[in-house]
This record gives structure tokens, C-alpha cells and sequence, in this order.
């Protein structure tokens, strides 16, 4: 984790007691428009099931957990075994840790292809995921609203993540607050999302 957030992408955004950081263009246009379409292209996309109540449902979006070895992931009591680096997003990784001055050994790859899939209110605050964890959320495509809410209400913050933008989540945001990609109303293209993380395995 940087100790200076002034080092990182981006302008802070503000809520209690969380390191937040939001750059709008962190990749140029051309660049963000051809990783788009490698990615869609090249990616192992899968649909995820997680178990909700009892049952085992599937997510609303399609999904790939990519990373180094030793890097499973336990989501909603479902183990995710990552698959190998493609070259364009280990080149993407390098470029993000050099940005952050932060190490990443894995990345969840999400595509929610139109406005009606979605991500449900969650912290990603896994055991696997050690204290105070630094997320960098590359976000391509149509661009979609994020929300974030006050575990105990209050505090609550929006905005529109666009084609080509970094999110940066880090300090105590994941144990303060929640986050949300809500369904969308309107007709929106596809977009893809990728969160860069690190794993510490666990004993």
C-alpha cells in the first residue's frame, strides 16, 4: 500500500476514513477502446454461480478470476481457482503497479454485457484479501453508475465510472463501506471491468 495517496492516479474523492481516487482518462481513448476488444475477445468468460440462502444462483454478469499461482479465491463459499495471465493484461498489471507503487497478483474480470447485468451491494473484504487492501477498478466500455453506502448508513457517494477510468479503493474502504454497479434503466452497451488485488494466501 503507498504511503502517500497524493502519489497516486487521480483526485480524491471523500468519504470518512477511506482512501479513494478517481482518474477519468487514466487511459487514452485508442488504448482503452482496442484493450476493450481483446479482452472481449480473449477472455475465458464464465457464468458464476454463488450460493444465496441456501441455493446456488447465477451472477448477472459474466466473469474470469485471473492470477499468479496460489492465488484462489473463496467468494460466497465457492473456491475460484485462477486462470494464467493473457500478455495484455500482465502488461496492464505492470503498468497499474508502477501508477500505484503497489503489487497486484491477481484480477477479477468482470463483463456485464448490457444494463441488466449487474453487481449487488458487497465489500470486497475476504480473509484473502489482508487488512486495508488497495483495489485499482479499470473500468472500459459503456460507462455505468457506481454507488458506495455507509455500512451503518450515512455516508454515500455516486458516480459515473467512464470508458478508460481508474478507481482506486483503499485504506478502510472495504470495512466502512459497501459498493454497488446497479442495474441500469436505460438501454447501455457492453463493459468491462477489471479489479486488480492482491492475495495473501492464507494458512
Amino acid at each position: 500500500m503507498p504511503t502517500e495517496s497524493a502519489a497516486l492516479p487521480g483526485a480524491a474523492l471523500h468519504l470518512p476514513g477511506a482512501l479513494l481516487r478517481y482518474a477519468p482518462a487514466f487511459l487514452a481513448a485508442a488504448e482503452a477502446d482496442a484493450l476493450f476488444g481483446v479482452l472481449r475477445a480473449e477472455i475465458s468468460w464464465e457464468r458464476h454461480h454463488v450460493r444465496l440462502f441456501g441455493r446456488m444462483l447465477p451472477v448477472p454478469r459474466l466473469s474470469c478470476w485471473i492470477g499468479d499461482a496460489g492465488t484462489a479465491y473463496t467468494y460466497s463459499r465457492v473456491r475460484f481457482e485462477p486462470r494464467p495471465w493473457p500478455p495484455v493484461l500482465a502488461a496492464l498489471r505492470a503498468h497499474l503497479q508502477h501508477a500505484c507503487a503497489a503489487r497486484f497478483n491477481s484480477v477479477l474480470a468482470n463483463l456485464y454485457r448490457d444494463g441488466r447485468d449487474a453487481m449487488g451491494w458487497h465489500s470486497d473484504d475476504e480473509p484473502e484479501l489482508g487488512d486495508d487492501p488497495l483495489i485499482a477498478s479499470l473500468s472500459l466500455g459503456a460507462e455505468r453508475r457506481f454507488v458506495l453506502r455507509a455500512r451503518g448508513g450515512g455516508a454515500r457517494l455516486a458516480l459515473t465510472l467512464q470508458h478508460g477510468s481508474l478507481l482506486l479503493m483503499g485504506g478502510a474502504c472495504q470495512h466502512l463501506y459497501r459498493h454497488a454497479l446497479p442495474r441500469a434503466r436505460a438501454a447501455v452497451g457492453p463493459r468491462i471491468n477489471l479489479t486488480f488485488r492482491r492475495v495473501v494466501p492464507q494458512p
